[in-house]
């Protein structure tokens, strides 16, 4: 069972052609990078998948099941977690409030182990969403997208605005999620960083797949890695 392909994806914002015959293909327990420069799609794509804006033309296959037209609440229910760019927590409601909105599904994933996984959390369980640093909002989002005890998991842009030390944590974590089997697919425009824990990448090029191929291979190929991806110069260790 492949627990996301995507196959000939074209989605518009009105007159605007964002993907443009766009192909992705997640395989079960792997970690693909979705890299690209701002604007290329990358947010488009996640949110083509998950019903949020949905696709003109091409389809999408979740777990071997077509889901291009499907409500995004159908495709959550399927057992997809989706953390969006810009977190979207409930600024209104505190944190442990937060964790018990996600729909329950059964699994090894409760508010207690979100609480074990990120300690910082149980810590401030009391405070609203919006008296959280940008790291704590972005592990709350992460937190509540587990709860749901997902077999494919979609980030977008998880260490954006986030300090060295919370960013390396967050991708400590990600990797762990794949070395327990979950399947994942991470938009990030750390570059380095998602290369380093991701076993295949994809780069995306105004709206369309400009690469494909093993991360460890990309990760070799300094000029692609800044063409393509932006990347900087800076070195980042191998969490995998």
């Amino acid at each position: 069972m492949t627990p996301l392909k995507v196959d000939g994806l074209h989605t518009y914002y009105g007159k605007s052609h964002i993907l443009q015959d766009v192909k992705i293909e997640v395989g079960e327990g792997e970690l693909v990078a979705l890299l690209g420069r701002n604007g290329a799609g990358k947010t488009t794509t996640l949110r083509s998948i998950v019903g949020l804006t949905p696709a003109r033309s091409g389809s999408v296959t979740i777990f071997d099941r077509v889901t291009t037209d499907w409500p995004s609440y159908r495709i959550a229910a399927l057992g997809v977690g989706y953390v969006p760019e810009g977190r979207r927590i409930f600024p209104n409601l505190t944190v442990e409030e937060n964790l018990q909105v996600p729909l329950e599904r059964p699994g090894p994933w409760t508010i207690q182990r979100v609480y074990d996984l990120f300690p910082r959390l149980k810590e401030r369980r009391s405070n609203k969403g919006r008296q959280l640093s940008g790291g704590e909002q972005e592990m709350l989002a992460v937190g509540r997208a587990l709860l749901l005890n997902p077999t494919l998991l979609l980030l977008d842009e998880p260490s954006q605005g986030l300090a060295p030390l919370i960013v390396r944590h967050m991708f400590e974590v990600i990797a762990s999620m794949r070395k327990e089997g979950m399947s994942i697919l991470l938009v990030e425009q750390n570059v380095r960083a998602a290369v380093a824990i991701a076993d295949r990448v994809y780069v995306l090029d105004d709206g369309k797949v400009a690469y494909e191929g093993p991360a460890a291979e990309f990760a070799q190929d300094e000029e692609r890695m800044r063409s393509l991806a932006g990347a900087s110069s800076e070195a980042w260790e191998d969490f995998s």
